[in-house]
This record gives C-alpha cells, sequence and structure tokens, in this order.
C-alpha cells in the first residue's frame, strides 16, 4: 500500500504531466521561436536515455529549440562533454537521474539493452511519456531481435518498459539526415509517430515539429510495425507527404 507521501507525490507528478500536455496543445501551431520561447518559458525536461549518433542528434536539436535535456549514456565522460558542449539547458547523469529527470523520456540505445534500461529506470516509468527509437537488428541483438521484428516494435518494447505512456518516434531515418535536414527550407523530413495514448502522441508531435521536422502518426503501436527496420521505408529520408504516400494513411 502507498503512503500518503507516495501518493501525493504521484498525484503532483500526474497534475505536472497533464499540465505540460495542456500546453503542448496552445504551443503547437506557433512559430518555431516561440514554440522555443514557450519551451524554455515552461521548463519541460527531456531525458535522454542513450546520447550515441541518435539520442545525441535529437537532444541538441531539443536543447537548441529550448528544452532542457539531461543526456544518459554508459559513457558519463562523453555525455558531460557533450551538455557542455551545448551550454545552458544541458546537463549529465546517469540513465536513473535522467529517468527522474524528464518529464518525457528519450530512449535511443540498441534493442538488446531495452530490457536493462527498462529495469533500471523501474517506476521511473510508470505513467511517464517515452519515445522510443530502438530498433532490433538481429545480427548485433540476437533471437531477442527476430521475436521483435516478428511481433512488431509497437507490440515488443511496451514489454520491456511497463508503465509508459510509449510512443515510437525517430527510429525511421538516419541520424546523419536528421542532423543535416532539421529545419530545412520548404517540406521538412516526415517522422513517423506510432501511439495508443492520444496525448503522449499530442506531445510527440510537438517534439517532433521543435526538432525540426514534419509529424506524420501512423495509428497506433501496433502499426509501428509498418516503420520497423527491414520495411521499405526503413532509412530513406523521405518528406511527410511521402511517408503518407508510401504508408497508405491519409494527410
Amino acid at each position: 500500500m502507498k503512503t500518503n507521501k507516495a501518493s501525493r507525490q504521484d498525484r503532483r507528478s500526474f497534475f505536472r504531466i497533464a499540465g505540460l500536455v495542456a500546453a503542448s496543445a496552445a504551443l503547437a501551431s506557433m512559430p518555431l521561436a516561440a514554440r522555443a520561447a514557450g519551451a524554455a518559458a515552461q521548463k519541460l525536461k527531456i531525458g535522454v536515455i542513450g546520447s550515441g549518433r541518435v539520442g545525441g542528434t535529437i537532444g541538441e536539436l531539443w536543447v537548441n529549440a529550448g528544452y532542457e535535456v539531461m543526456f544518459s549514456s554508459l559513457d558519463l565522460e562523453h555525455d558531460k562533454a557533450l551538455a557542455a558542449r551545448l551550454g545552458a539547458g544541458a546537463r549529465a547523469g546517469t540513465s536513473r537521474q535522467a529517468g527522474a529527470f524528464g518529464d518525457v523520456l528519450f530512449i535511443a540505445v540498441p534493442y538488446a539493452a531495452l530490457p536493462q534500461v527498462g529495469r533500471d529506470l523501474g517506476n521511473a516509468l510508470k505513467d511517464k511519456i517515452v519515445l522510443d527509437a530502438c530498433n532490433p537488428f538481429p545480427g548485433r541483438d540476437g533471437e531477442m531481435a527476430i521475436e521483435a521484428r516478428a511481433k512488431g516494435t509497437g507490440i515488443a518494447s511496451p514489454q520491456f518498459l511497463p508503465g509508459a505512456r510509449l510512443v515510437r518516434a525517430f527510429n525511421c531515418v538516419g541520424y546523419a539526415s536528421m542532423r543535416s535536414e532539421a529545419h530545412r527550407a520548404g517540406e521538412r523530413l516526415g517522422i513517423p509517430l506510432a501511439g495508443d495514448d492520444p496525448a503522449a502522441i499530442q506531445v510527440a508531435v510537438r517534439l517532433v515539429q521543435d526538432a525540426g521536422f514534419e509529424p506524420v502518426v501512423v495509428g497506433g503501436l501496433a502499426r509501428a510495425k509498418d516503420f520497423d527496420a527491414g520495411t521499405p521505408i526503413f532509412g530513406i529520408p523521405m518528406t511527410a507527404a511521402e511517408v503518407r504516400r508510401t504508408l497508405g494513411i491519409g494527410s
């Protein structure tokens, strides 16, 4: 049974996230500069679990957009150097610290590490919005990757991250393309999203926009299989219109 103190903490956490979601809706349609200022004033915090190529790239784009970001990985010195380079708004910590710090978590680790991430974060995942960019590759991740590919990551990943309000995001396009094409003029790079929680999707949409891309909501978590590794769309930079056309979804 929870203590009164624990219950109060859970309620405070719930209302904080609810407020952030409501603010996300108001900010989503604003110009980038206004959204960045709003994000900074709002103090939305993001914990990055896995600050390698994908996590470091997207985390940097969020810092530049005005978010507070804590980077974490197996190499704390790397994270400290990254945070020092990015300056105000960036910091470094352990995965547990990043999990506690973030109102939203972004996980970008080898798929085989996902079960351990879930164990390390534990209760910090409960009711937290989590953007999952992890991809299963059998040659690297072993047998569990074969099973995840067969199920689809939208079905497999929640088993490793119990209690999280999961959205599949930023897994489909290579980090180099995301780094070079963020905020490009004209039609922006499309980032497919899949999730079952409408409020979590709303936050993910805003974070994709503020990173400099156009979100494409494909559907529920089961639809994440449509843009998993090994699909025709995977690894190919496309505009949002091209993503919709390739996946056969409306505008």
